[in-house]
């Protein structure tokens, strides 16, 4: 593998984990479940209030949508890249095995997941192989904006027309059968410290997820992603930047003056307290589909034109080479800081707190992650994943 490509596509991994973990934390604080009146009441309410708009204009979305990107870009090397002709069941057993990792993660671990819904959603990305990179292009374009439309048809048949609806009855029920009552959700978690509460909270969460990418036409804007990477790898872009600093210039300043302005938008509509299916609930929709992706791609151009004036970013680089290890990992770790069975820290701070502790875990990923490469090829989940894929025992230390 040329160590351009190695090095920049592993410093974004890195750099998008940074920003996942500052993503999710807002969840495993709950913060995100505190009424208006109870953030008010926390300690730094003012910070808060302004660090959540950071949060919704440049960090929410946008990090996953890079890993989206970078997922189409991993598995162009498959479809594109020298093989023997046993491509598509080397590409489907990786991702079935990512689905069993996804499958342990979220009902053991953190129902946050989303490698079960990668696994998923890639399922079809063999279907898009044989477009050009012009075409996959604009097809991605296409299920970027399409939200705009799904949503328009919520409002205009005042949400009968919503796909989303079974996943949330469906959710609901299973809240019911595991005791979860709507009024209880902030500090369930606290209040319930064994393991098997945990993974009766996992059920209902992962449900609660699937109702909420379906309800925010998520399947479609990381099928897009998705895309934009297929079409990263067959220019292979990532082997010889330099030619394209030209064009990833006039990407970088129009995705960035795009998605700055969506994210005005993103934060006027988090705050405005209208929503679907009403016609201002619109601009939420807007703003995210102006925002998210745009920025998002903004994000990775800046990494490619660094990298494209033969610097590097090495650190980063390790925590990205362990991608997958350290995403399980941060689920772990902000498990133990934030739940009942922890230091408990749920509920208690808002992003003045659990910002800078996102920061701190992800430093920590940084210091054992250059310290295990020192002695390993590779992360222990990416080996694992890579002798299942390959069926055969592989070597983990260096020669």
């Amino acid at each position: 593998m040329p160590e351009n490509r190695a090095g920049v596509l592993d410093a974004l991994r890195g750099f998008a984990l940074l920003g996942i973990c500052l993503a999710n934390a807002g969840y495993f604080s709950m913060y995100i479940f505190k009424s208006p009146p109870e953030r008010a009441s926390m300690p730094f309410p003012v910070l808060d209030h302004w660090l959540a708009n950071v949060h919704y204009a440049l960090i929410d979305g946008k990090f996953y949508s890079i890993f989206s990107m970078l997922f189409g870009i991993g598995f162009s090397i498959i479809f594109f890249g020298k093989g023997d002709g046993k491509k598509l069941s080397l590409f489907y057993r990786r991702l079935i095995i990512l689905l069993g990792i996804g499958l342990v993660h979220g009902f053991l671990i953190w129902d946050g997941d989303i490698l079960i819904f990668y696994a998923l959603a890639g399922m079809v990305l063999p279907l898009f192989r044989n477009l050009s990179a012009r075409a996959l292009v604009i097809t991605a374009s296409v299920m970027l904006v399409s939200p705009i439309i799904f949503d328009v048809a919520k409002v205009i048949s005042d949400n009968r027309l919503n796909i989303s609806r079974p996943f949330l009855e469906i959710a609901m029920a299973q809240d019911r059968a595991s005791g979860i009552e709507e009024k209880e959700v902030a500090d369930w978690v606290l209040r319930n410290t064994g393991y098997d509460d945990l993974r009766r909270w996992n059920k209902s969460g992962l449900l609660w997820g699937w109702y909420l990418r379906m309800e925010g036409n998520r399947v479609l804007k990381i099928m897009g992603m998705f895309l934009i990477g297929l079409a990263v790898g067959k220019l292979r872009m990532y082997d010889d930047l330099a030619r394209w600093r030209p064009k990833l210039r006039r990407i970088l300043f129009t995705m960035l003056a795009v998605g700055l302005a969506g994210g005005l938008l993103k934060v006027v509509g988090e705050h405005d307290g209208v929503s679907l299916p009403k016609w201002g609930g619109l601009l939420d929709t807007l703003g995210y589909t102006l925002n998210v992706a745009p920025l998002a791609l903004a994000y990775a151009c800046l990494f490619a034109l660094y990298y494209s004036r033969g610097k590097s970013l090495p650190l980063l680089e390790n925590v990205g080479r362990m991608a997958l290890t350290n995403y399980i990992l941060q689920s772990i770790i902000c498990l133990f800081i934030y739940y009942g069975f922890g230091l408990g820290m749920a509920t208690r701070i808002g992003p003045s707190g659990f910002m800078p502790i996102a920061i701190a875990v992800f430093l920590l990923q940084i210091a054992y992650s250059t310290w295990w490469l020192r002695h390993f090829q590779f992360g222990p989940l990416e080996w694992i994943w890579r002798q299942l894929t390959y069926g055969k025992r592989i070597a983990i230390g260096k020669s």
